[in-house]
């Protein structure tokens, strides 16, 4: 059986005290737990946290055009930036989980840990106003704000790849898992990337389908570039 969760001592680890830890409590409680769980708060949350990150980056970086600010802003509320300041605030020693999540190492899941964050930001708001809140982000966020750089906005593999393709009216790639191994927590996903365009097919791999998917596009455009290199040289 699960232990409650030391709310006294989470809210001096997250530096927030709450006025109504029931609040809290909820923001921590996964649907598996319990009906009163915190899909609502997880809600609010992103779309405060996307507003208040949104503000940050369009007054940090005034010669970013839209489309590097919706990078960086992707950047910063991803999955796994979420769930990263959810490990550095230990968030996984309280988590209020269903015995399926708890046997399955749900306390360790990113996509539990990134919500929960969004919940505890949407609990914040209930508990306080949006200027606490903002100060409050602002503050979990001091670090990866600071080394933020523009750098951050490049487009990914997958995008260039598309982008690529599209603009000279070829067939977008397809995508497919191969296979999969090690536990729920910490698998290692294959994932083939085939393109109708010079016939390519590669194979990337990575911690998530979607780095997967990123190793296998960036190893299609190298294969795109290598076969056109070799093609401009046979023409000459």
């Amino acid at each position: 059986m699960q232990t409650k969760p030391n709310l006294d001592l989470l809210q001096k680890t997250i530096n927030y005290q709450f006025k109504q830890s029931a609040l809290l409590k909820q923001a921590l409680t996964h649907r598996s737990a319990h009906h009163k769980h915190n899909e609502r708060l997880e809600f609010l949350g992103d779309a405060i946290l996307g507003s208040v990150i949104a503000n940050e980056i369009y007054t940090k970086f005034p010669k970013a055009n839209e489309g590097q600010l919706s990078r960086l802003r992707s950047f910063l509320v991803k999955e796994k930036a979420l769930s990263e300041l959810a490990t550095e605030l230990n968030f996984s020693q309280f988590l209020i989980l269903g015995s399926g999540e708890l046997k399955s190492g749900g306390f360790r899941r990113a996509s539990i840990l990134s919500d929960t964050f969004e919940a505890v930001i949407g609990a914040v708001m209930l508990d306080s106003d949006y200027k606490t809140t903002r100060n409050y982000i602002l503050n979990l966020y001091q670090k990866k704000l600071n080394e933020l750089s523009l750098s951050k906005a490049e487009k990914d593999p997958k995008t260039l790849l598309q982008e690529w393709l599209q603009a000279r009216s070829h067939n977008t790639p397809v995508y497919e898992v191969i296979r999969s191994s090690g536990k729920d927590h910490a698998k290692t996903y294959w994932v083939n990337c085939q393109l109708e365009y010079q016939n390519i097919q590669v194979e990337g791999y990575g911690g998530s389908r979607r780095i997967a998917e990123q190793e296998a596009a960036r190893k299609a455009m190298q294969q795109i570039e290598e076969n056109n290199t070799k093609q401009i040289k046979k023409n000459k």
